[in-house]
């Protein structure tokens, strides 16, 4: 066999193996990245039990792309868990700091507020109550 054949085969198999990280990389960057919905509600949902979140904590819903935390008073708030800076839906929760996947920003959980840039805008808030001890969020709610 020539040296020039394995050159060419080793450069192909090369740049096999590297495209599809490649590709993956750049899927997490855009709107959609870090979960398979990338959108906030778009009407009330159910997200379970009120007990769930307890006073002055939080509890992600990824599958909703939702963040509701609860003051000491017992005050209910909720907040969409899309990055405001590059679309990417969150999915870590670490005490009350929420994580961005794609870029490191990071949220306060109780306020919305950007904690750790890239992301210059806090989250959108969503609107939250309690209803018969199940807790419902988003437009409508």
């Amino acid at each position: 066999m020539s040296g020039r054949s394995a050159a060419s085969r080793r450069t192909i198999l090369r740049t096999a193996a590297v495209t599809p990280v490649a590709g993956l990389g750049l899927a997490a960057c855009g709107p959609g990245g870090g979960s398979a919905s990338s959108a906030a509600p778009t009407a009330p949902v159910d997200l379970g039990a009120e007990s769930a979140v307890p006073k002055g904590g939080a509890k992600l819903f990824q599958d909703h792309n939702v963040v509701v935390s609860r003051t000491a008073d017992g005050t209910l708030k909720a907040f969409s868990t899309i990055c405001t800076h590059a679309g990417c839906a969150i999915s870590k929760l670490e005490g009350t700091t929420l994580e961005c996947p794609c870029h490191g920003s990071q949220f306060d959980a109780t306020t919305g507020k950007v904690v750790q840039s890239p992301a210059t805008t806090p989250l959108s808030e969503l609107p939250v109550r309690a209803e018969g001890g199940k807790i419902v969020a988003g437009p409508g709610a």
